[in-house]
């Protein structure tokens, strides 16, 4: 594992820079998602954009306190700046499970108070921590004392149907009192019964505005908004309220979304690499996985999966998902099939 690639903080004259937007690496990021954001997702998503804070899926505890760490914890180098995201309400479990994170040369660990699934509610964690702020105060106190790297929520607005202000106020301010200092709001309730979690981001409405009072209130606090943002606009727009913006499934989807970033939002002048050198730098890291691990039953679709959406918008982008999604093709376990597909794209010939 490699140190972490060096970033500049965003600064003045950037789009949505403020006054009080702090130094920092985490102006935008991509939200950790279950199944998705695995270490080949990341590895992809670093060829858009060096700068990008990137987020492990979420990793319970009790897969690293009583499972196998390297399996969850391993990672290319290239993935830095990335973070870890722990589910679990023990306070003595999280604070081993950050040290192993801080250990494995991870920049931040990240608790997950935001996940509203009734597995994640059966194992006492997730969005039904709202409801015990205090615990969540302590397990945040046992993860900073036990690792000298940052220690960050990552939260909803509300529970249920409770939309008072007050309830996400009490609840950051607790948790900051503990010594936290980043909170990474998605502006949405949770609700804990009778939604799924797809309907979960969908259903309950999002509420912006709250995240913006929370920085109002807070304003020595770093507040990071998630929900909804698929735009550069509306990132820009969102950073003249608060001092970060993580994106999810549009930038999984839509991953090319993030190759204006580098630029706009972190003032790098490196000229981003194009679609065509993107797949092109994937195939070596694609060839030295399937060597290492395609006989633990790695497969060449585990990696190309993350990367059906590089040409979304494009004339030929369904020829090329058709070509990545080939079983046949596939099954050849030949990394050189991302340029086969590219070859399908009239805008990259």
């Amino acid at each position: 594992m490699s140190s972490s690639i060096s970033i500049d903080a965003a600064g003045a004259g950037l789009p949505g820079a403020s006054p009080s937007t702090p130094a920092t690496g985490r102006r935008l990021s991509v939200a950790p998602m279950m199944d998705w954001t695995d270490r080949h997702c990341r590895v992809f998503h670093r060829q858009i954009t060096r700068h990008t804070w990137l987020y492990t899926e979420m990793v319970t505890t009790g897969a690293l306190v009583y499972g196998d760490v390297e399996r969850h914890l391993r990672y290319d180098g290239v993935e830095h700046p990335v973070a870890l995201q722990l589910g679990g309400s023990d306070p003595a479990d999280l604070a081993k499970s950050a040290k192993l994170g801080e250990q494995w040369g991870y920049k931040e660990i990240n608790l997950n108070c935001g996940c509203p699934s009734e597995r994640v509610q059966k194992g006492a964690f997730g969005a039904c921590l709202m409801g015990e702020p205090q615990l969540v105060a302590d397990c945040v106190k046992a993860m900073r004392d036990a690792v000298s790297i940052d220690v960050t929520v990552k939260h909803r607005i509300g529970i249920d149907y409770n939309e008072e202000y007050g309830f996400v106020r009490d609840f950051v301010g607790t948790i900051a009192d503990a010594g936290c200092s980043t909170f990474i709001v998605h502006a949405r309730n949770a609700v804990l019964k009778g939604l799924s979690p797809k309907e979960n981001r969908e259903i309950p409405p999002l509420r912006y505005e709250v995240a913006y009072q929370l920085k109002r209130e807070f304003p020595g606090l770093e507040i990071i908004i998630n929900g909804g943002v698929k735009t550069d606009a509306e990132i820009a727009q969102h950073l003249a309220h608060v001092d970060g913006v993580m994106l999810g499934r549009e930038a999984y989807h839509n991953p090319w979304v993030m190759a204006t970033w580098d630029i706009l939002f972190y003032g790098d002048a490196a000229v981003p690499k194009t679609r065509q050198q993107v797949l092109e730098a994937m195939i070596p890291y694609i060839a030295e996985q399937l060597r290492l691990y395609g006989s633990h039953g790695l497969k060449l679709n585990s990696i190309t999966r993350h990367m059906l959406g590089i040409m979304t918008g494009l004339p030929g982008a369904r020829a090329f998902r058709q070509t990545l999604s080939d079983s046949k093709k596939l099954a050849g376990a030949d990394p050189a099939l991302l340029l086969e597909a590219a070859a399908r794209m009239p805008s990259l010939a």
